[in-house]
């Protein structure tokens, strides 16, 4: 229920973040090409069993169309120094390319082998949707922007009715939550960090958290989620927290950059 998420960390950093993350017991390391670490996340997987670690990645929005599927999920396998994923994501829905084409891709590359899941990133019910009713093969997972500020409901409702794993992107609204003042006076009662009471809440909701931290002291706090009990009043607290904010998936997007880029 708990992975170690390495967006905007590099180098011998990101190298450190998913050792630690590793030793301490976490099973799970989610990456992107888009993130530009996967070569140093290959040199860090080296030193594990590959069957022991459950492995993602994404494929960028400009890469949707079928041929460039195929060749950035090849580019990510060597960089990564593996044959295969365990999940593989469409990391951002693109409206210029046909997900049937993208999806298409995604079944050629679960039929190959290289991919044993296939899963989506950002989107919407209605997107799932349209990309659930055109898939070859199950979609097995959709990563969401999801903490006490951004909880996609209706996001979140449609994943649970259609078989669909849920999994937090910047699960700790990339630290912004943490001046929330009911995290902080929940997480003062149980003498936890703030981090720990946002994880718990979301894991006990359900949902697969990837929390990302350059300092493997927190790395391996962060999976201290499971020897202590929360409160269903005090998860209800931070369920009802009425504030709505996206830190990232803010629904406003510039299409000529890196992350979305839409050719012309």
């Amino acid at each position: 229920m708990a992975g170690v998420g390495t967006w905007d960390i590099a180098g011998d950093t990101v190298k450190s973040s998913v050792r630690a993350g590793l030793d301490a017991g976490y099973g799970h390391v989610d990456t992107a090409e888009g993130y530009k670490n996967e070569d140093e996340i290959g040199e860090a997987l080296a030193d594990y069993d590959r069957e022991d670690v459950f492995l993602t990645s994404k494929v960028l929005p400009k890469h949707l169309d079928y041929e460039s599927v195929i060749e950035s999920c090849e580019a990510s396998l060597s960089r990564l120094g593996t044959d295969y994923l365990d999940l593989y994501l469409v990391h951002w829905p693109n409206p210029a390319v046909s997900i049937r084409e993208t999806m298409d891709a995604m079944a050629t590359l679960h039929d190959q082998g290289k991919v044993r899941n296939v899963g989506v990133s950002n989107f919407s019910a209605s997107q799932l949707g349209a990309a659930q009713h055109v898939a070859d093969v199950p979609i097995a997972v959709n990563q969401i922007e999801y903490h006490p500020w951004n909880t996609q409901d209706q996001v979140v409702e449609f994943c649970r009715d259609t078989d669909t794993v849920v999994e937090a992107a910047a699960p700790l609204a990339r630290t912004e939550v943490f001046a929330d003042e009911t995290v902080q006076e929940i997480a003062e009662s149980y003498d936890r960090s703030p981090a720990q009471v946002v994880l718990k809440w979301a894991v006990e909701n359900g949902v697969v958290v990837l929390p990302k931290s350059s300092s493997p002291e927190h790395v391996r706090q962060n999976l201290d989620l499971f020897d202590w009990d929360m409160d269903d009043a005090d998860r209800e607290r931070i369920d009802a927290i009425d504030r709505e904010k996206a830190v990232y998936d803010t629904g406003v997007y510039d299409w000529s950059q890196d992350t979305y880029g839409i050719s012309q």
